[in-house]
């Protein structure tokens, strides 16, 4: 008698660690769609325009916003506010609320020219991922601190491939915390009906995924579209159980690390 030949199913569509998971949420920037390099780009703008006019007192912390390290260290994944205060305090300045504000405030105006100038993309891994979950039945997530998300999965192409979107007006609307806090993801998994402990979160800022082990999520993945040693290691350091390059690699036949 011949070998029973088995059916693949819509789960055969996903990696292996991803076949128990009941939904997952994804952070926006960087991850769903190519718009961190310009979240980047605008906020050394807006703080290297500041050091120069209110240059640190140790000539040491006087260099200009590193668009790689700085960015990853001290804004991504943050709110505007709290990005803006904790990169200013990393150059030994305390500023006032109204000087923090005024930065964010620089900053955004810079960042929705770019955006409406030129626009964003979609990464086609993520995209393929996210069609994949949808096949598989399993409910999707945009979540973000950006009161832009929704305008940026929309000018990408992609709003409709989630069930939920939590953005930085909703977060503000309900007072929920920044990043390393879990609020932002588990109010978006709380609107899918799923428990923290059967979902996964993506994410690509080291905030992001301190926040998914803090919010008890049964995986975190990180993406590091950078591919640099470093960063992978301050990703797994952090919280993230497995770090990809590209989210292509979560689907079946890809190779997670």
């Amino acid at each position: 008698m011949g070998r029973r030949r088995t059916t693949p199913t819509s789960r055969d569509l996903l990696a292996p660690v991803l076949r128990d998971v009941r939904a997952v949420v994804f952070d926006t920037d960087g991850v769903i769609t190519d718009s961190a390099r310009v979240h980047a780009a605008a906020w050394k703008t807006a703080f290297d325009a500041f050091l120069r006019e209110h240059p640190p007192e140790d000539p040491a912390l006087r260099g200009p916003f590193d668009i790689r390290d700085d960015y990853l260290r001290h804004v991504d994944g943050r709110s505007r506010l709290d990005g803006a205060a904790a990169f200013l305090a990393s150059r030994g300045i305390e500023p006032s609320p109204r000087t923090v504000r005024a930065v964010a405030d620089d900053k955004e105006q810079l960042f929705t020219e770019r955006l409406r100038r030129h626009g964003v993309d979609a990464y086609p891994g993520t995209v393929r991922l996210v069609r994949a979950l949808r096949r598989a039945g399993v409910p999707r997530a945009a979540a973000s601190a950006s009161r832009h998300a929704g305008e940026l999965l929309t000018r990408a192409g992609v709003l409709d491939l989630f069930d939920v979107l939590v953005d930085g007006g909703e977060a503000a609307r309900l007072g929920l915390p920044g990043k390393p806090r879990p609020d932002l993801f588990l109010e978006a998994v709380r609107r899918l009906g799923v428990p923290a402990g059967r979902a996964a979160v993506v994410e690509d800022a080291v905030a992001g995924v301190e926040a998914g082990r803090l919010g008890g999520f049964a995986l975190v993945v990180g993406v590091d579209r950078a591919a640099q040693r470093d960063t992978s290691e301050r990703l797994l350091r952090h919280g993230a159980d497995i770090v990809v390059r590209d989210l292509g690699e979560l689907c079946a036949g890809g190779t997670p690390n």
